[in-house]
């Protein structure tokens, strides 16, 4: 190459440099927006999913091996404490019934005679008693075959809501065999696990709010019930129990809800979540220096709420913090103010900033 040309090109390549500086003088600061740190309500809350079951619930199933001869229910119905929900055959414990009882009259009636021969003195007390003991022998085979048919008529324990159902009459069950399930979620109980490290924060009586994938704008609201005296040693997690009025029956037992407890609130310092810039285990915010400058000023931070995110130490009310162009700063660099004055660089038309 030679010297004339690689003169040349030092020229061109020194020129370009002095036109990048110029260029870097002349851009304007970034273009910012900042607002006050203001304080607003923070309320700590636990959250957890939890598991609705039924305030009351029951599957009734088949006390013997035998016959359905009726169902008296229908898929989902309400049915009443002591109403009948299914009768099983019962023809042979009938007759064994009316044959117990009959014996029992007679039994009866024996001992009746042996008692007005005793006090007549015509009856030792030996006769007496012997016929004593039939007679109860008697009334206690009767009062056998009678429990033998109440097993065969199933009775709905309390009122609720029965299940669909899978049987119908003239099938022959088993012992055992799931008849129907009642269920009364008048109102559900929600059972969900919390970390013993938040034990101390709750109690019975204390409000929670549950809200359902199937519902998801409509809370439901109830109460803290029970706490578990045991904690499970392999989670570390005790469970609580709260209760929760079911009037319109939403919820149904099984479902999963996610459930927010309110165990504190406070007045805190906040700013919007995007003014704060995470590095590590720290974090910053910008503040606007009086000089126009930002300034990069480490926080402890708190906890959220609608966007904001609590300021616990490193700012004061009222304190000027960049919330938008975070990313374009640096520590001491100038900026320009959204909706400010210094918005528009001097000597540039209004309406043309960059």
């Amino acid at each position: 190459m030679s010297r004339t040309k690689a003169l040349a090109l030092a020229l061109v390549a020194f020129l370009s440099a002095c036109s990048e500086a110029e260029g870097g003088r002349d851009r304007p600061p970034p273009l910012v927006k900042a607002e006050p740190a203001t304080t607003m309500r923070f309320v700590e809350r636990i959250e957890a999913v939890g598991t609705a079951l039924a305030n009351e619930q029951v599957t009734l199933a088949a006390p013997v091996t035998e016959r359905i001869v009726r169902l008296n229910f229908d898929d989902g119905a309400y049915v009443t404490r002591g109403q009948t929900i299914a009768v099983l055959a019962q023809g042979q414990e009938s007759a064994e019934l009316s044959g117990a009882q009959a014996r029992a009259r007679e039994a009866d009636q024996q001992l009746r005679r042996v008692q007005a021969l005793r006090e007549r003195g015509f009856a030792t007390v030996s006769s007496l008693d012997t016929q004593a003991a039939l007679a109860a022998q008697a009334r206690a085979q009767a009062a056998g075959a009678e429990a033998s048919i109440g097993d065969r008529v199933i009775r709905a324990p309390f009122s609720g809501w029965v299940s669909l159902r899978t049987i119908s009459p003239g099938a022959v069950v088993s012992a055992g065999t799931e008849i129907a399930t009642i269920s009364d979620v008048s109102s559900v109980k929600l059972d969900f696990p919390v970390p013993e490290t938040v034990l101390s924060a709750l109690q019975p009586g204390l409000g929670i709010e549950a809200v359902s994938a199937a519902y998801p704008d409509q809370p439901f609201r109830g109460r803290i019930a029970t706490i578990d005296p045991v904690i499970d040693p392999d989670s570390r997690a005790v469970t609580v129990r709260a209760r929760l009025p079911n009037p319109d029956r939403r919820l149904k037992p099984g479902m999963l809800l996610t459930v927010a407890i309110e165990t504190a609130q406070r007045m805190g310092l906040s700013v919007p979540e995007l003014a704060v810039v995470g590095e590590g285990d720290k974090r910053f915010v910008y503040t606007i220096a009086p000089d126009g400058k930002a300034k990069r000023t480490e926080v402890r931070t708190g906890l959220r709420s609608g966007g904001r995110i609590e300021i616990v130490e490193g700012l004061k009310p009222g304190q000027q913090v960049v919330t938008e162009g975070v990313v374009k700063l640096s520590d001491g660099m100038k900026v320009r103010l959204a909706g400010a004055k210094n918005a528009v660089p001097a000597g540039q038309p209004k309406g043309k900033a960059r």
